[in-house]
């Protein structure tokens, strides 16, 4: 009997490897893992480096978040691509990707020149005059992020899920373990900016690796591969939804700033992060929906049930959250921030359920790029200017500014799955 039970377990694990679902969850996985990795960044350098060393820091790093929106966009196009078989057979593939490496390894050598000699003026732009070498880092970290996307994008056109997951997971971790060696150094604040893109060389020479094993090498067909160049002007579509998904996640931090007392506006924000977490989930289960459903709707199938199992994997995980932030916010703002930062106890439940309906959009945006849908970006441009004004017109108390935070969500969330269940049926009486 137990040599039985024993012999299912691998079974089971193995089917769920194998299934939709589980790839979905998996990636889903990786992303919180991630971004719990880079909550302990946060907590780990706040005591290193003390509230004013912490501060240049995360200024350094708010400067490169800039940067991270068409990484994402870049990576959705690269999977579109080679999902639908864009890119070539895999001898291809590699080509078109060594292509791309090729030109980003240059103009990684010019932005590293140009920076290097520009560093003080990049450092008094962003406000850190302590940390000119600091500053000069931002730009070529964000040209090594855009070779990540690339190839993690590629790795999921071909539906190589698990390195993707393992990537990002490596990432965080990677982005820990050097900022704390060259913090260790010496090197204070630089340091550990200098850590994330010694940690995104080691994963782009990883998923090098990678790919040469799962495609093998480049084999010279003569015939033209696709430019870097048309592959960035072809994603404006997933490149601006994902700016204004963006927009929408971040912009009532930024207005409860100015609306909102000091203390309430801090203790806001913190309550923000713990809710976004969702979302966080959200971006894994994205990375297997995408391609997913490309792949079915250009052979002619129904891809709703991609987008249905994928909503629901996202219930499934968001349910737990919810019900913590509704049952013991306080408790948990408590734990995780410190006793000063309990005053929006009562609006996380708000914001949780808000970031789980902008989750909700996030997803039906991938799932509409996917189909090569556009129309949503117009819902998401009105609702995303309409935000600011509706939390600017009125003096709210913490609790009421996150409930317009969910109403806008709501309309947001309803709007582009709207959209996105039309698209669907539309594409199928066409293939009828």
């Amino acid at each position: 009997m137990t040599r039985t039970i024993g012999a299912q377990r691998p079974r089971l694990r193995d089917a769920l490897r194998r299934s939709e679902s589980g790839k979905a969850a998996g990636l889903a996985a990786a992303t919180l893992v991630n971004n719990g990795v880079q909550l302990i960044f946060t907590v780990v350098f706040t005591r290193l480096l003390g509230a004013t060393g912490y501060g240049t820091l995360a200024a350094l790093i708010s400067a490169f978040l800039i940067l991270l929106v068409a990484g994402p966009s870049v990576q959705v196009a690269a999977a579109r691509e080679a999902a639908l078989d864009r890119l070539g057979h895999p001898e291809m593939v590699r080509a078109t990707l060594r292509a791309w490496t090729h030109r980003l390894l240059f103009a990684l050598l010019v932005v590293s020149a140009a920076s290097a000699l520009f560093r003080t003026q990049i450092a008094a732009a962003i406000g850190v005059d302590e940390a000119p070498w600091g500053a000069a880092v931002i730009l070529p970290t964000g040209v090594l992020w855009m070779l990540i996307s690339l190839q993690r994008g590629a790795l999921q056109g071909l539906r190589a899920y698990a390195p993707v997951g393992s990537s990002i997971v490596l990432e965080g971790v990677g982005r820990l373990v050097c900022a704390l060696i060259l913090f260790a150094f010496g090197l204070g604040v630089t340091g550990a900016m200098l850590g994330t893109p010694l940690a995104f060389l080691l994963v782009a020479i990883g998923l090098e690796v990678v790919l040469h094993r799962r495609v093998g090498p480049i084999v010279d067909t003569g015939a033209s591969v696709r430019s870097l160049r048309g592959l960035i002007g072809d994603g404006w579509v997933p490149i601006l939804g994902l700016f204004l998904l963006a927009a929408l996640q971040n912009m009532d931090v930024i207005v409860a700033k100015h609306r909102l007392p000091a203390d309430a506006a801090g203790s806001y924000a913190a309550a923000a992060v713990a809710a976004k977490s969702i979302v966080w989930v959200a971006i894994g289960i994205g990375l297997h929906l995408l391609p997913e459903a490309a792949r079915r709707s250009s052979a002619g199938l129904d891809p709703r049930p991609v987008l249905l199992r994928a909503l629901a994997i996202l219930v499934a995980l968001a349910a737990p959250a919810l019900l913590i932030f509704a049952a013991a916010p306080d408790l948990l703002l408590r734990l995780a921030f410190g006793p000063d930062l309990t005053l929006a106890a009562d609006a996380l439940i708000f914001l949780g359920a808000a970031m789980t309906l902008l989750a909700v959009a996030y997803l039906t945006v991938q799932y509409m790029v996917a189909l090569g849908e556009t129309r949503f970006l117009w819902v998401l441009a009105v609702i995303a200017c309409a935000e600011p004004v509706l939390l600017s017109a009125t003096d709210l108390s913490v609790t009421g500014f996150a409930g317009i935070v969910f109403a806008v969500q709501c309309v947001v969330a309803g709007s582009v799955l709207a959209l996105g269940l039309r698209a669907r049926r539309k594409r199928a009486a066409g293939v009828a």
